[in-house]
């Protein structure tokens, strides 16, 4: 295989850096002060995986437990989490979406819907399947 240009280079990172903004821009429209993406990205797996604890985030995400840990105080301050202890382990503590977490998950899945389809619908059919691939042939490619 080649390497990209220079240009090519410059093309994908000006494109990137601008998509990059509008979302950010679209995200900061909120009244609330926006999450980092570790909190997101928590309240995105507990959501998905009720009952979970912060080793299996830490492990899903890649991240430290400490890492965790910070996210899920700095999440229960704000009210999107709940621990709770489990019943057979009293150390180990289950996570659990707050009503205000589920309703911050689903706003925000729906924002991602909603540029997902706009980014698509700038597409051919046949070239929306062609971007999909290729997206993910770069997203799960692994070395």
């Amino acid at each position: 295989m080649t390497k990209p240009s220079d240009d090519q280079l410059a093309t994908l990172g000006a494109a990137f850096e601008t998509f990059t903004r509008r979302y950010k821009l679209a995200e900061a429209i909120s009244a609330e002060k926006p999450l980092n993406e570790i909190d997101k990205q928590t309240l995105f797996y507990v959501g998905q995986n009720a009952g979970c604890g912060p080793s299996d985030v830490a492990r899903f995400l890649g991240t430290a437990n400490t890492t965790i840990s910070s996210a899920t105080d700095r999440l229960v301050k704000r009210g999107y989490l709940r621990r709770k202890r489990v019943e057979d382990d009293r150390r180990a503590v289950a996570l659990q979406l707050s009503d205000e977490g589920r309703a911050y998950v689903e706003v925000q899945l729906n924002m991602y819907r909603d540029m997902y389809r706009l980014m698509l619908e700038r597409l051919l059919p046949a070239e929306r399947d062609q971007f999909i691939a290729m997206i993910t042939k770069i997203v799960y490619h692994d070395d």
